[in-house]
């Protein structure tokens, strides 16, 4: 969409430019066809006119993510409410911004910080100083999913501490990899589609990156299911390594337990203690994740069953129901959501 043919010199270092979605100097055309890409708002600029406002808005969509390069000149407020449907990382190239949220008011800057929005808490921001972010969006049952197979819980809503310090480790390490995204989003170009293994490996790297380096509500289940809530004794570890190598197998207890160095009943308490979980349920969650991670990432030809039976499923209804219970849709829909 363009209705100024001059939008794109106003910001020359634009990112994605491959890729434009949107370049106007109508706000009204602004608001209805960024929020077609993203979520219905309300944009208003913040001077009473508006000779200085420009849109610009490229995007690249790789199945449950996009990586999007936006930019607004003069100073805008978008209120988008809640977003709903996905999660949205945005990483301020140039100018600044200001973020509330339910119950947090932050300022973000190039270098310093971000914001991390997340879809069940309302949000309004303001755009400063023809502000330019690079945004990563994420839908919401993808990440919500992976937290759930991460945590050892059912799929349900993650809410994120929403400041990022980029001057922090995970911060820089979570910039960096957005980064490197964009890059490869602009070396194959909007014509050339990424593959299937190399979109699951940027699905794994970026939900990683997120779940792992910045807080949420999930945190601490992710961290008690994965051991790291206190020292993990080192039978503990072993059987749990174990159970990750072999979990296309039959469970056998005793093996287990001669794997992990310890007797069959201490290791079923030790799992209780530490896990909160038993061992039987700890690998169908483990079976579950790669379920989940191999239907994101299959084509539509491939067969459910076939997949599940390599995984160690041999009671497909149980599985299919256990997997509904865990992520919130039957094994099909995952394979017909992502691809």
């Amino acid at each position: 969409m363009e209705t100024g043919t001059s939008i794109v010199s106003h910001d020359p270092t634009a990112r994605l430019a491959a890729f434009n979605r949107v370049s106007t100097d109508s706000v009204d055309a602004a608001a209805d066809a960024v929020g077609r890409i993203f979520c219905p708002h309300r944009l208003t600029p913040e001077q009473t006119t508006s000779s200085e406002f420009f849109a610009l808005h490229n995007s690249a969509v790789f199945g449950g993510l996009s990586v999007n390069y936006v930019a607004y000149g003069g100073s805008v407020s978008i209120d988008p409410g809640c977003l709903e449907r996905f999660f949205l990382l945005q990483i301020p190239v140039h100018g600044s911004a200001r973020i509330q949220t339910a119950s947090r008011d932050i300022a973000t800057a190039p270098g310093a910080s971000a914001s991390l929005l997340s879809p069940t808490i309302p949000t309004r921001m303001t755009w400063q100083s023809n502000c330019a972010q690079i945004i990563l969006l994420v839908d919401r049952r993808l990440l919500e999913q992976r937290a759930a197979a991460l945590s050892g819980r059912p799929a349900g809503a993650v809410e994120f501490e929403p400041a990022i310090d980029l001057r922090s480790a995970a911060g820089r390490a979570l910039q960096s990899q957005i980064l490197e995204f964009v890059d490869l989003a602009e070396c194959l170009g909007p014509r050339k589609p990424l593959s299937a293994v190399a979109a699951a490996n940027v699905r794994e790297t970026l939900l990683g990156a997120l779940l792992d380096g910045q807080h949420h509500s999930a945190s601490d289940a992710i961290e008690r299911f994965g051991g790291r809530a206190e020292t993990l004794p080192q039978s503990l570890r072993r059987a749990r390594e174990f159970l990750y190598a072999h979990a296309d197998e039959p469970l056998d207890l005793a093996q287990l337990a001669a794997a992990a160095g310890t007797g069959i009943r201490a290791l079923q308490l030790g799992f209780r203690r530490h896990f909160g979980t038993s061992i039987s349920e700890m690998l169908r969650d483990i079976r579950l994740a790669h379920l989940n991670v191999r239907l994101a990432a299959a084509f539509s030809n491939d067969s459910i069953t076939d997949i599940a039976f390599e995984l160690g499923f041999t009671h497909l209804s149980r599985m299919a129901s256990a997997y509904r219970a865990k992520f919130g849709e039957t094994p099909s829909a995952t394979m017909r959501g992502i691809n």
